[in-house]
């Protein structure tokens, strides 16, 4: 059965029903129900301020509007597919309450505007969440960090032992990653909040409305200067995306070293039960399904990223039905985003616990102190690339000998430069390889105690 659409009287068939199943969206922007019934109260009180409608006709929009909304969260408002889209869908019950007037509320608008106003709404309440989530992940990686402070942990180039650090410098790089999201975020707020609403179609409208009080009602810090670029604008959903893909390029990369340091072969962490799962056939085995889902779901949202920016390449000038895809991409970014930080801020908060003693072990079983032996020589004189040369003789001497650098004799060290004295093995020791790394921003103690706390400072201060 085919029904006659109230869109238009210019059509004198009915739409195939295929094709009413493939044009409709109401299956998914179903979810910016209570943004649409938002930007629809400002715009009847703007109606209703200028004049285009009487404050009584207002006062029955608005009325009808709320209603539909405790409708909605009482789940008594359950469009089907014959509504097309949740703006239509709004308008007809709307009609069907307060009866003609509810007509009069699409006056001075198009769906063309109306469903921009809608999506900046969405996603501006979606990017303050996302950014207090990001605050409860950074307040996790800070916990931790204050308890490891001079807990060491092998440092890693090309995925070799390079230098041991303190654990809570590698968690402290994180957290930075996160205050670039955290800042990332507030900035593409700024070009979310600009309100479309009144741009009409394309062109804007015959009518006096006043896009300034319809900004100021919905909260937006302006309208749009352009009434094409308004109805067509995506760039703010596709800063959206690229900021979502970094969040989860620094989740993944965190994953990955979890899932690194859970190994039998790193054996740093012990999952705890309540964030790992075990195998249907090996019994002895805790997987690390968190951080391998968020490093597989990662792509996911590369891949809204990537098809977002195909979207729009190639789109003229102002809207089309392209732009209907914008959403479902939008909606799963959003909800994946959330779901791995929520899950990624429990999982480092009690879902590992680090072996302080396998970590001690570590980083006393390597060559990672070959670069201290060489800053010792050059600080007795010898230049630096000459030191750097003998140390590497050292390392092929121990090796050889199946020995470490700490485990030398004195006159193994004399025999290799007469500079060597006894306090060569405390300069090689691991905490003082790290101690002494105290540059700005470097590992040593002293400055991660001082990063902790100018952290904490910028942590509060928002």
């Amino acid at each position: 059965m085919t029904e006659q659409k109230t869109w238009s009287q210019r059509f004198e068939g009915a739409l195939h029903p295929a094709i009413a199943r493939f044009n409709a969206s109401i299956s998914f922007d179903i979810q910016l129900i209570e943004y649409d019934l938002t930007g629809s109260m400002a715009h009847a009180k703007m109606l209703g301020k200028t004049g285009i409608i009487s404050l009584d006709e207002a006062d029955k929009l608005i009325k009808g509007l709320e209603q539909i909304r405790q409708e909605h969260r009482q789940g008594l408002f359950k469009p089907g597919i014959d509504a097309e889209d949740v703006h239509f869908a709004v308008e007809r019950r709307l009609t069907e309450l307060v009866g003609d007037v509810g007509k009069k509320l699409h006056t001075a608008r198009s769906r063309n505007d109306q469903v921009g106003t809608d999506t900046r709404l969405y996603l501006r309440d979606q990017i303050q969440q996302i950014r207090q989530q990001i605050r409860d992940f950074q307040s996790v990686l800070l916990e931790l960090a204050d308890r490891h402070v001079e807990t060491l942990i092998p440092g890693y180039t090309h995925l070799q032992r390079a230098q041991p650090i303190s654990l809570a410098h590698h968690l402290m790089a994180y957290f930075e990653m996160a205050q670039r999201d955290w800042d990332r975020l507030g900035e593409i707020y700024q070009r979310v909040d600009i309100c479309p609403l009144g741009a009409g179609a394309l062109a804007g409208t015959t009518f006096p409305i006043d896009r300034h009080f319809s900004a100021q009602e919905l909260g937006f810090s302006r309208p749009y200067n352009n009434s094409l670029d308004a109805v067509s604008d995506r760039d703010f959903a596709i800063e959206f995306l690229c900021a979502s893909s970094l969040i989860l390029v620094h989740l993944s990369r965190l994953s990955e070293e979890v899932i690194l340091w859970a190994s039998q072969e790193f054996s740093f962490i012990t999952l705890t039960d309540s964030c790992a799962t075990g195998s249907s056939i090996m019994p002895q085995k805790k997987n690390p399904d968190v951080p391998e889902l968020v490093r597989g779901k990662t792509g996911r949202v590369f891949g809204h990223l990537q098809g977002m920016l195909v979207l729009m390449k190639g789109l003229p000038l102002a809207y089309n039905k392209d732009l209907q895809e914008d959403k479902e991409s939008l909606f799963d970014a959003v909800k994946t985003v959330k779901s791995c930080l929520e899950a990624m801020t429990i999982l480092m908060s009690e879902g590992i616990q680090f072996r302080e003693q396998r970590l001690a072990e570590a980083v006393a079983e390597d060559f990672s102190n070959a670069t201290d032996v060489a800053d010792y020589l050059a600080a007795k004189g010898v230049p630096f690339r000459e030191a750097y040369n003998l140390v590497g003789k050292v390392v092929k001497t121990s090796l050889s000998a199946g020995k470490l650098l700490k485990d030398l004799t004195l006159e193994e060290w004399k025999a290799l430069h007469p500079a060597f004295e006894t306090d060569i093995y405390a300069a090689i020791a691991p905490k003082q390889v790290v101690s002494a790394r105290n540059s700005y921003g470097g590992t040593g103690f002293e400055q991660v105690r001082q990063a902790l706390t100018e952290a904490k400072i910028r942590f509060k201060q928002g």
